[in-house]
């Protein structure tokens, strides 16, 4: 009998620690949690205005960096209910039982939304007349306006985006935890004024163009290099800039880290002036060559373009022809 309950005992503890385990496993850190949407943050920025350092600890408290039921089943990251919501929906227990919180497709989604939400709001208004590199004042307009009803939100943002570093962001900074942060900071700072990235030895601030990474290439600068000081492949390097092998790199040329998109996602076109190439056009607005041809059915099959001709860099809108 006694060695039946010991052995039962044994079966549950092995059961409690594998279920810890997986558990453990399948939850996302923090770290890998800024990783994956610190672009995101930044590209949201830019676009809608809200600080980058923001939104991102906002989706960090109200997410718990993406481990969240809501997160995991729902991809909302922001805690956002259902008010006048046509989508889907998910339900779970907050300030009252069984509430209804709004479902998306993707995280993505999520982030799009809760910057629409901030941005058509006029209880927001004011706080986009506030200094896009004060978090502070940010984290105490949110309160202000009744974002959260939590009194210590602003001392809870703060305390992430201090503890992170995500006030890089606001400088814009790309933060990866791959890489050693440094800044020099001054009362003259803008977005313009950007960081440094610095892995291993060699200072490399990496940027957002049409929602890829890249870098400007310092002098002496080679794939090999690149790719090493990186941590990525050469053959990276090579695919994602159309380079040929033993092409030289030109201080402060861009440097794609991820593949070009297939479109412009803020340009319509492009004329081109004296010395362009559709190279050149495609580094400028990080459109991949092969979607500038899908792009401009009518251009020459070479490639060949001149002085005045528009290039198109997303689908030309058909006009309705009765629109007068």
């Amino acid at each position: 009998m006694m060695y039946k309950i010991k052995k039962f005992l044994l079966i549950c503890i092995i059961f409690f620690i594998s279920t810890y385990i997986t558990s453990a496993q399948s939850q996302i850190s923090i770290e890998e949690y800024i990783n994956t949407y610190s672009s995101v943050a930044l590209e949201h920025m830019y676009r809608y205005h809200i600080p980058a350092s923001i939104k991102l600890a906002q989706a960090i408290i109200e997410s718990s960096f993406g481990n969240s039921d809501l997160a995991r089943n729902a991809n909302n990251h922001f805690g956002v209910k259902c008010h006048n919501w046509e989508g889907e929906s998910y339900f779970k227990d907050d300030d009252a039982k069984n509430e209804c919180f709004r479902k998306y497709n993707d995280p993505i989604s999520s982030f799009i939304d809760h910057s629409l939400f901030l941005t058509t709001k006029q209880r927001y208004a004011f706080l986009f007349e506030l200094d896009i590199t004060d978090y502070r004042a940010w984290a105490e307009g949110l309160k202000q306006a009744g974002y959260a009803t939590n009194p210590r939100y602003p001392e809870l943002l703060i305390g992430v985006i201090e503890r992170n570093n995500l006030h890089l962001l606001d400088k814009g900074v790309l933060l990866d935890s791959s890489f050693v942060l440094h800044v020099e900071q001054s009362e003259n700072d803008s977005l313009s004024s950007l960081g440094s990235l610095v892995p291993t030895q060699r200072n490399r601030i990496i940027k957002l163009n049409n929602r890829v990474k890249y870098i400007n290439a310092l002098s002496g600068d080679t794939p090999e290099r690149i790719a090493e000081d990186l941590d990525m492949g050469v053959w990276q390097i090579y695919r994602y800039n159309d380079l040929r092998r033993g092409e030289v790199i030109r201080e402060n040329t861009r440097i794609y880290l991820q593949p070009k998109r297939r479109r412009s996602y803020e340009y319509e076109k492009h004329i081109v002036v004296r010395g362009e190439t559709l190279k050149s056009i495609s580094d400028k607005y990080a459109v991949k060559v092969s979607h500038l041809f899908r792009l401009n059915p009518d251009m020459h099959p070479d490639g060949l373009i001149s002085e005045g001709q528009v290039i198109f860099l997303k689908r030309k809108v058909r006009l309705n022809r009765l629109n007068l």
